[in-house]
């Protein structure tokens, strides 16, 4: 029986597993964060989208399906643009219902000592090793490191993940968590080999049972054999890939869409109505290596099995 007692960031978070699921705003819900956490990984529930009453509705129903661990995510940017509600969800996320907070695209040193004389284990979502290392600096536990095959916010100039692990193990000495490209224990095997010691799975878990999306968005990734990157020339979104289709083409020739939005859309209509042919199927180049939606705590299992084969198979190379 293999664990991962020595793991840092399982330490830090408390669970059985160091599988993350990512907090992408609209699907970090009730149904999937609970899943994850009840499956012994990490989920993440977002707290920029929804108004606060519902925000506490939806945290008691999480602990309703799980009594194991899960975290809260600060997206700072979007909260630093509502002063008063930043106050109130700030107040509401550190008064003790949550060990592990994640904090996101922004200056980590804005929440840092709050959530430090609250007691909770903190971790920085950055894009860049420059990134990392100012959030290192500014005193986190961790870093969550995205690399540029994920589905938004890069910039071109951004390293992809197989690069960008091996420069931050060298610089880097807090945990860190790799993003991007990884859906199997195959990729969490190639990620901790890289440097990194939990992964972070976005899409994957969009392609899940419990994610509240329309089921068309779920088989676009599920049937996606290419992916698109497009300029979006947003503020957190510069860069966004998505399932190449052909109104992810039109969006990329200037045809279709706008940019008001990193959907380039009615993303609404695409979330909960299935309208694909109105907004880009946002998702990253793993969405390749994806065959099947599946329920959140198999995503879980799968993964972590499918790890530990990988790692005796590696191991026999030496007999």
């Amino acid at each position: 029986m293999y664990s991962f007692e020595g793991n840092r960031v399982t330490r830090h978070t408390g669970t059985e597993f160091p599988v993350f699921q990512a907090p992408i705003g609209l699907i970090s819900r009730a149904d999937l964060v609970g899943a994850v956490s009840a499956a012994g990984g990490v989920g993440l529930m977002e707290t920029a989208s929804l108004p606060m009453e519902e925000m506490q509705a939806q945290f008691d129903l999480v602990r309703a399906r799980s009594n194991r661990p899960f975290g809260l995510h600060l997206m700072i940017p979007a909260l630093a643009s509502k002063p008063e509600r930043e106050k109130r969800v700030l107040d509401w996320v550190l008064d003790g219902r949550t060990r592990f907070v994640t904090t996101g695209y922004g200056d980590p040193t804005r929440y840092i000592k709050r959530i430090k004389d609250a007691g909770a284990i903190t971790y920085h979502q950055a894009d860049s090793l420059e990134e990392a290392l100012r959030a290192e600096d500014a005193g986190v536990d961790g870093v969550i490191l995205g690399g540029a095959e994920k589905g938004g916010g890069n910039s071109r100039d951004n390293l992809h993940s197989f690069a960008l692990l091996q420069a931050a193990r060298r610089r880097i000495a807090v945990p860190i968590v790799a993003a991007g490209g990884i859906v199997d224990g195959h990729g969490m095997a190639a990620a901790f080999a890289l440097g990194a010691e939990r992964v972070l799975m976005g899409a994957r878990f969009i392609a899940s049972k419990e994610c509240p999306w329309h089921d068309n968005y779920k088989q676009a990734i599920v049937d996606a054999d290419r992916v698109i990157a497009i300029d979006m020339g947003l503020a957190l979104i510069p860069q966004m890939r998505a399932v190449r289709n052909p109104f992810a083409e039109a969006v990329d020739r200037g045809e279709a869409g706008h940019r008001k939005n990193p959907y380039a859309g009615e993303a609404m209509k695409l979330f909960y109505e299935g309208r694909t042919d109105l907004a880009l199927v946002g998702c990253g180049e793993s969405a390749v290596l994806i065959d099947e939606v599946k329920p959140a705590g198999d995503i879980v299992r799968d993964t972590v099995r499918e790890f530990w084969e990988e790692i005796d198979r590696l191991s026999n190379l030496r007999k």
